[in-house]
């Protein structure tokens, strides 16, 4: 039987409870939007004590589908004020599954500066004084837990940027091999669990099972079918594990979307010094692991392994909006640096999208000229020192425009946009503008039929079928995040018509439903509705749906085209 796990950081004091009936059948994402619309005030300040932050595993966490072992975090923003979820890969997604925690709540603030984990077993959670890790990076913090507790645990975590409040602040995860490389990076919920002065958690599998299965053979035949689709298609199958994510430098320089030096053009000439393809071969020939799992379970193994000339570890592989952010968008084109920095990031937790673009934007203000590596290394280290210019980029991209004075500043809803320009990937540029998680890319993933041209074929220049096409996607997604599945599923979804199905079969196996794809659907949209109420309870308007103008006048080369998207459509994408 599941339980919620209730963390109340003001008594000190955890307790289990049953899962109430208006939040059956949600997991993931669905949870956790849920739980903040319920039971968080919307006009309620995200550090402050009235907010909740809440861990889920998805519908289908803790069985043996292919990559369904995801998390979801979920707060009220500190950098948007709106709902958030944030989605990670790692160990402990699937190690609460088996542990039979639907989600975790962890509500109050200590009266006290102490900082605390929180230990959890089976049947079993405890608080516990964390003094020893004050001011540790994730890195450290891991590593001084593994000594404490071994090297059977899960373990999340937060750096010196959670600590510090900063609204970029991510959430690490271990992976299969204890490094926290893996993120819950946007939205700067790491400031929202470093308010409650909750350094780490330590998840401890044993004694965990499978999930509870109502039809066991029904069950193996579906995720064998759904596991077939994704070894099959090419993406899934080829492109990912061969290339990581930053298989797409190339392919959206080509299509002339790549944002290049905070985002004035949509080439650049140093993309292939930092493309996929030039990440595979650096790893081989120095003797890393180009294809490797985040997590048990991932048939697509898309998180390779960098190290420099000496073999050494350096980084996971970078993903590509990582790669972008740094990259392009800062005007580097050096990719023992970008690792180098994604180690950085990890380290003392910050979204490497958010923290990014900030220094793009600082660049932007001559803080730093466009393609200074080393410039970026030093100010990004003043981040994890907390120096005064550490905090404004720890701030985010949107605060750093405003202290500096920048006026091209690529964010919605104050959360920074990642690596497709929307003038020439206008699909992903509705969904940046509209989503209720500020401009997100993973929420509504245009890309597939905009660049790829997979699940269909929406020319990316023009305006014609974007919105139907960032919407059904929006709902794909939120449906995706509430089982628990990896994104990347959906390139099978939408071009194997049997792969949907096989998730519906795995559902209706396992609860012993009788729902349908139009169900799984409805529940797409129900998530959706729940977020987008609670920010306009939280004072967004229609004029919160909208890119920054310079998007309107100013031309990207080399196409040449504005986003040109009318705000009338924009107000239908979530009108359901």
């Amino acid at each position: 039987m599941f339980k919620i796990l209730r963390v109340d950081m003001a008594a000190k004091s955890t307790k289990f409870e049953d899962v109430p009936e208006k939040w059956q059948g949600l997991g993931g994402r669905g949870f956790t939007s849920a739980v903040v619309a319920d039971e968080v005030d919307p006009t309620a300040t995200a550090i402050g004590p009235l907010n909740k932050l809440i861990f889920a595993p998805g519908l289908l966490g803790g069985t043996n589908c292919a990559n369904s072992g995801r998390l979801s975090v979920g707060a009220k923003s500190p950098l948007t004020g709106g709902i958030k979820e944030s989605n990670t890969g790692g160990q402990a997604g699937a190690y609460l599954a088996k542990l039979g925690i639907h989600g975790i709540i962890v509500e109050g603030i200590p009266s006290d500066d102490a900082l605390f984990l929180l230990k959890v077993g089976k049947d079993k959670a405890e608080l516990v004084a964390a003094g020893h890790l004050k001011g540790l990076g994730n890195y450290d913090t891991v590593a001084k837990l593994v000594q404490e507790y071994g090297d059977k645990c899960g373990y999340v975590s937060i750096g010196q940027a959670g600590e510090n409040l900063m609204n970029s602040a991510s959430v690490a995860f271990t992976d299969r091999e204890l490094r926290p490389s893996r993120h819950a990076g946007r939205g700067g919920l790491g400031a929202v669990m470093g308010s409650k002065k909750l350094k780490a958690i330590v998840i401890d599998p044993e004694g965990g099972a499978s999930s509870p299965i109502a039809d066991k053979e029904a069950f193996k035949a579906a995720a064998k079918r759904f596991a077939k689709a994704l070894s099959e298609h090419p993406v899934t199958s080829g492109g990912l594990p061969t290339y990581g994510t930053n298989v797409l430098t190339n392919i959206l320089n080509e299509a002339g979307g790549l944002p290049t030096r905070n985002f004035s053009a949509g080439n650049f000439e140093g993309a292939e010094k930092v493309s996929g393809e030039t990440l595979n071969e650096v790893t081989v020939k120095r003797g890393g692991n180009p294809t490797h799992g985040c997590m048990t379970g991932c048939m697509i193994r898309c998180s390779g392994i960098y190290v420099d000339e000496k073999g050494d570890y350096v980084s996971k592989w970078p993903e590509y909006e990582t790669v972008w952010a740094w990259g392009p968008n800062c005007g580097i084109d050096d990719l023992d640096a970008i690792a180098r920095i994604d180690y950085m990031c990890d380290d003392f937790g910050l979204d490497t999208i958010d923290t990014g673009c900030a220094m793009a934007v600082a660049m932007e203000a001559g803080i730093l000229n466009f393609g200074d590596a080393k410039g970026a290394e030093k100010l990004l280290a003043e981040v994890g020192e907390g120096t005064p210019m550490g905090k404004v980029i720890g701030a985010g991209t949107a605060t750093t425009g405003r202290v500096l004075g920048v006026s091209r500043v690529p964010v919605v809803k104050g959360q920074s946009m990642p690596a497709y320009d929307p003038r020439s990937v206008k699909g992903l540029g509705v969904t940046y503008a509209t989503t209720p998680m500020g401009a997100d890319h993973t929420a509504g993933y245009a890309t597939t039929a905009n660049i790829l041209k997979v699940g269909g074929d929406v020319d990316p220049l023009k305006s014609q079928g974007q919105i139907e096409l960032s919407q059904g996607l929006q709902v794909a997604t939120a449906s995706i995040d509430t089982a628990g599945l990896c994104l990347f599923v959906a390139f099978a979804v939408l071009d194997i018509p049997d792969a949907l199905a096989a998730i519906v079969d795995m559902l209706n196996a396992k609860y012993g439903w009788t729902i349908t794809a139009d169900d799984v659907n409805d529940l797409g949209k129900k998530v959706l509705t729940i977020e987008k109420d609670f920010n306009t309870k939280a004072g967004f308007n229609k004029a919160d749906d909208r890119l920054p103008d310079f998007f309107k006048y100013e031309k990207l080369p080399p196409h040449n085209v504005v986003f040109d998207v009318s705000d009338e459509e924009l107000d239908k994408v979530l009108d359901f």
